[in-house]
């Protein structure tokens, strides 16, 4: 998967470049405001703004909303190895060690730690941009399709 294709879905969504993105990701991403700093492969530097709807009641950034962006964003990692196919995520974990509010800036780093024939292990780290304070830290493992060698 070329590294412009991995840029192009974070920012701007599903665009028919061969990554296949269901109804919830399409939910997800429409106007979050992603932007990708870096790129390459087994890395992405991403930053955004915190959405009002990404809010839960008490006016923070949503755990849900944390682990779905570790979703997007690991998959994209895995993109990055030029590997067809969306796989399965088998699973995220993610630690919440501080709260972030609306149109706060943070980044969102994805870095593969584990890149195999069958499964993906992919670090994802949220941090404050001005300080660098971080804000939760996951991992998401996926199991990979089997790549056929015609």
């Amino acid at each position: 998967m070329e590294m412009e294709t991995v840029k192009k879905y974070l920012e701007k969504g599903l665009d028919g470049d061969g990554i296949h993105s269901p109804s919830f990701e399409n939910f997800v991403m429409q106007g979050l405001g992603l932007r990708v700093e870096l790129v390459e492969q087994g890395r992405l530097l991403c930053s955004m703004k915190i959405p009002v709807r990404f809010l839960n009641p008490m006016n923070v950034l949503h755990g849900g909303a944390t682990a779905s962006l570790v979703d997007l964003v690991g998959s994209a990692v895995i993109h990055t190895y030029g590997l067809p196919g969306t796989g399965v995520s088998v699973e995220i974990t993610v630690s919440y060690l501080d709260i972030a509010f609306a149109d706060e800036e943070i980044e969102i780093e994805g870095r593969a730690l584990r890149i195999g024939k069958t499964v993906a292990v992919v670090n994802v780290e949220f941090r404050r941009k001005k300080t660098a304070r971080i804000l939760a830290q996951a991992r998401h493992t996926k199991y990979l399709p089997p790549q056929t060698r015609m």
